[in-house]
């Protein structure tokens, strides 16, 4: 067996593993970082619509029981690689309700990745016109902060293709917190899966699992579990956890497109344009599935949808992500649960009335508006705050963490990334001042 040992284990380097991996490491402490995939940056496939069938779970097949589709990213950096590249701060309710308060670390955040909303000439002219059309309906579109800067791309390109990963190198990814992590001396291992955590007089002392085909043991001070939604829960249920899982939030997505008679958004940078609203529980921006995924897509509505593919460059979308209330869960059969609640329904025909009349506006014909299948973008909520943790991200297992999607006490109904490293950074503070003192 291969033995390994360090002051911090930390499991999965999506944003939360990485930034806390980066942080843990500039202040000295000895870091392994196990990542369950391989680092695809560098492959000729990498960015492609070939991708995500390599490094997304089940080749982006994965669905819940009721039928929705979860595009999950294993690899490093995580669903980073395959986001939009939108960021959005906390909302209120996580300071006010909750008492985690990580406002001086998004802040640091903003300013460290320069998080803006793209130049205007980048914004798109199809996005602006819908954002346009909304705002002369009365609702208050601004332009989307994103973790997006053409300045640094090659050419930049991204459209909304960067879905699949950037290739241009415009989107950050967390994969260069990591990067930033081992050059300052944390120890990376990819294609690891972790199994469980070890338990010694009551304490968490470790992981084991399988790398390379054998099995590994690695022992530290801290364990954090940051592999997602899905990952950190299953991993509590094998360590004798059988609350993890039980109940889950999904900010559950659909789009509503319709076709006009102008170029539509397909080609244009994703999400530029957006709105919340907090009140209603959802959030709206523009966005349009990628050329190739349109057909596969629509296929799961309807057989005669795939026939609207030759229209797609005239397609006008926006993208409607619900917070969902908590129900079903990620299970240790497993399977995955989670179905709409009366409330979800309800949020969701409102949302799409409010589109169709934006589309209309924005120049859409009435007769070709119609709603995509649901998909679950966030899986996320499956080891909240206040259920399984307390508000500084620990189990009730001394030296065990968890810091990822799966921690939050609701919905967050917005982008999460940069929530998720204002947890790392502000864990990674308490930590140093305290069990890795």
């Amino acid at each position: 067996m291969n033995r390994m040992e360090s002051d911090a284990i930390v499991v999965g380097s999506g944003p939360g593993g990485a930034a806390l991996a980066r942080a843990l490491a500039r202040q000295g402490r000895r870091v392994l970082l196990i990542e369950r995939g391989a680092d695809h940056r560098r492959t000729f496939y990498y960015g492609t619509y070939l991708g995500p069938l390599i490094y997304s779970d089940r080749a982006s097949l994965l669905f819940t029981q009721e039928g929705l589709n979860i595009v999950r990213p294993l690899m490093l950096g995580g669903a980073t690689n395959m986001f939009c590249g939108c960021a959005a701060p906390p909302p209120p309710w996580f300071k006010e309700q909750y008492g985690v308060d990580m406002d001086a670390e998004i802040n640091e955040t903003i300013a460290e990745l320069e998080i803006a909303p793209l130049p205007p000439e980048w914004r798109g002219a199809a996005s602006t016109r819908i954002a346009g059309a909304a705002q002369s309906l009365g609702y208050p579109w601004e332009p989307q902060p994103k973790f997006m800067k053409p300045a640094r791309a090659r050419a930049f390109d991204c459209g909304a293709k960067c879905m699949l990963g950037c290739r241009c190198g415009a989107k950050w990814t967390a994969a260069e917190y990591v990067d930033e992590a081992v050059a300052a001396g944390a120890k990376l291992a990819t294609r690891a899966r972790v199994d469980r955590v070890i338990v010694e007089k009551g304490r968490c002392a470790g992981v084991v699992g399988r790398m390379g085909g054998k099995a590994f043991e690695a022992r530290g001070k801290v364990v954090i579990l940051a592999a997602g939604g899905i990952g950190s829960p299953r991993i509590l249920q094998a360590s004798g956890f059988p609350e993890a899982g039980d109940g889950m939030t999904m900010d559950i997505t659909v789009m509503v497109y319709g076709f006009g008679n102008e170029p539509g958004i397909g080609q244009e940078p994703p999400m530029t344009w957006s709105w919340e609203n907090p009140g209603e529980g959802y959030m709206l921006s523009t966005l349009a599935d990628p050329w190739l995924l349109f057909p596969f897509i629509m296929a799961l509505k309807g057989l005669r949808y795939p026939l609207y593919w030759p229209k797609w460059n005239r397609l006008l979308g926006i993208m409607i992500k619900l917070k969902d209330d908590i129900s079903g869960g990620v299970f240790p059969n497993g399977k995955i649960s989670k179905p709409m609640t009366a409330r979800d329904q309800s949020r969701m025909a409102g949302a799409q009335r409010v589109c169709e009349r934006i589309l209309e506006a924005a120049g859409a014909k009435p007769s070709s508006i119609f709603v995509t299948p649901q998909r679950g973008t966030h899986p996320s909520g499956t080891v909240r705050i206040g259920t399984m943790l307390d508000e500084n991200l620990q189990t009730k297992m001394p030296g065990l963490y968890v810091c990822d999607a799966s921690v939050f006490p609701e919905a967050l109904d917005r982008p999460t990334v940069l929530t998720i490293i204002g947890l790392a950074k502000r864990l990674a503070k308490r930590l140093i001042a305290t069990e890795l003192a």
